[in-house]
């Protein structure tokens, strides 16, 4: 077949999908839908269905306010619908900035370790790939950011905060510094900077969004999803705000009609329950902050603390393994599937319900007692 040769020995995205009891791998919310959002949910895609021989909005207007209005509540920021943009997940907007602002020719920048499927996106949009390292503590030195932006010129910078795989968030001062370098490498075409806040609502109380520094800010971009906090990660539904020229160059690479009348439906409906699913992300930050405190008081097999990062997301990130894969699949054995990346050494684990996180909690004691007592028959 006449596949692209960069497409060639490609394999597809994907964390591994298997049947255990307790799934912490891919950072999902635990908590099924309310009976309550699935009624509202199930009322609105029916009404939906009784127009599905027309095409739905292709500017999804209804959808767009009701965002905006959400995004204004959350943030603290006044926000106008023709601000906000939204596709099948934050992936496909993140495409969109691509499309639109990438490209042969064009650089794409971050900073690892981050997101695998950043990457993707630019080899998808035959834009050059280049990242510059973060620091140990997960966080972004804006002096090397400035150095690195000048050095490759971007056209587009992706900035995850909270970043994944590490929960870190970045300081609004970072971010700002970042913008700055990017308008000063090219004052007349800066590089778009995209701060994706996929996992904004769960961070902790202090840590504003980069929604903040829209107005400010022609070329910054900052994405969000609703499959986390809102617990829809079936329903494919991601968003962007930005200022509106930014948001209309998106307008020009989607595909017609692209979000379907159902998937509209669906969201509205969610966002009308904004406020109980809220309340259930402060129960998970809890959760999660217990789950760091917990790991900073283990030791690994070798009998060294284990290091444990900061998070503001729903998920932790820690280490260090000499074989993390021997602690992975232990934790498998068990029934405890968690996620297998990082830098080497380092595991990730998404926050589940407080069952779940006992019985991961008991199944990491179990690996690591294990794991050091054959460390011990063999030293």
């Amino acid at each position: 077949m006449p596949i692209r040769p960069e497409l060639a020995h490609e394999q597809p995205y994907g964390a591994p999908q298997l049947d255990v009891p307790v799934l912490l791998n891919v950072n999902e919310n635990p908590y099924a839908p309310a009976p309550e959002v699935i009624a509202t949910i199930a009322r609105e895609v029916a009404a939906a269905a009784a127009s599905l021989n027309r095409y739905p909005d292709r500017d999804f207007a209804a959808l767009r306010d009701e965002l905006a209005d959400y995004l204004a509540l959350e943030s603290g920021v006044p926000m106008e619908p023709f601000s906000v943009w939204a596709a099948n997940g934050s992936n496909e907007v993140m495409l969109h900035v691509l499309q639109a602002f990438g490209g042969p020719g064009r650089t794409a920048l971050s900073f690892a370790p981050t997101y695998s499927m950043y990457p993707e996106y630019a080899r998808d949009t035959h834009t050059r790939w280049v990242t510059a390292r973060r620091e140990d503590d997960f966080g972004v030195d804006p002096a090397k950011a400035a150095a690195a932006i000048a050095e490759h010129r971007p056209s587009v910078i992706l900035l995850a905060s909270p970043n994944n795989p590490t929960g870190t968030a970045l300081p609004l001062s970072t971010v700002e510094a970042i913008l700055d370098a990017a308008s000063a490498t090219d004052p007349a075409t800066p590089a778009v900077v995209v701060v994706d806040e996929a996992y904004a609502e769960f961070r902790r109380a202090g840590t504003p969004s980069a929604v903040s520094l829209l107005a400010r800010h022609p070329n910054l971009a900052v994405t969000r999803t609703m499959s986390k906090a809102f617990a829809l990660a079936g329903a494919r539904v991601g968003y962007l705000a930005a200022q509106p020229h930014l948001v209309d160059a998106l307008r020009v690479v989607r595909l017609p009609y692209h979000l379907s009348a159902v998937t509209q439906a669906v969201a509205r409906a969610a966002l009308r329950h904004r406020d109980a699913l809220m309340a259930q992300v402060s129960s998970l930050r809890g959760e999660r902050d217990g789950l760091v405190a917990w790991l900073r008081e283990q030791r690994g097999p070798g009998g060294a603390p284990l290091r444990v990062a900061d998070s503001d997301a729903n998920f932790v990130l820690f280490g260090t393994f000499a074989d993390r894969h021997a602690v992975w699949q232990g934790l498998l054995d068990h029934g405890v599937l968690i996620r297998e990346t990082g830098p080497d050494g380092w595991l990730r684990v998404s926050v589940g319900t407080p069952e779940e996180n006992a019985t991961f909690r008991d199944a990491l004691t179990d690996v690591i007692q294990a794991l050091t007592h054959v460390t011990e028959e063999t030293a």
